[in-house]
């Protein structure tokens, strides 16, 4: 498993993003992928590099869909391939 942490800043939105924000998990949950959002960003757990940048992309469209004329993407990759990875295992791991 491939995780990834995506961040999107809707760019000319006046200061809340939430309902962008929700578009774009709208769409994270429509691919069936396990996601996990936070406060700074939602965590991906994917098989394969490209299965991000596609939920990435369908992310950033259903945002732009609603109007907004700039997006700032930030993603993060962590490809670990001598364990199962997975966001549930590296929590057991730091034991929180």
């Amino acid at each position: 498993m491939i995780l990834a942490e995506v961040t999107y800043i809707p760019i000319g939105s006046g200061t809340s993003a939430s309902k962008y924000i929700n578009a774009a998990l709208e769409e994270f949950k429509k691919s069936g992928i396990n996601f996990y959002p936070n406060s700074m960003g939602t965590v991906l757990e994917v098989k394969t590099i490209d299965e991000i940048f596609d939920v990435v992309k369908r992310g950033e469209k259903a945002i732009l869909s609603m109007g907004i004329k700039r997006v700032e993407t930030y993603i993060k990759i962590d490809d670990r391939i001598d364990v199962e990875n997975s966001a549930e295992r590296k929590l057991k791991a730091i034991k929180y």
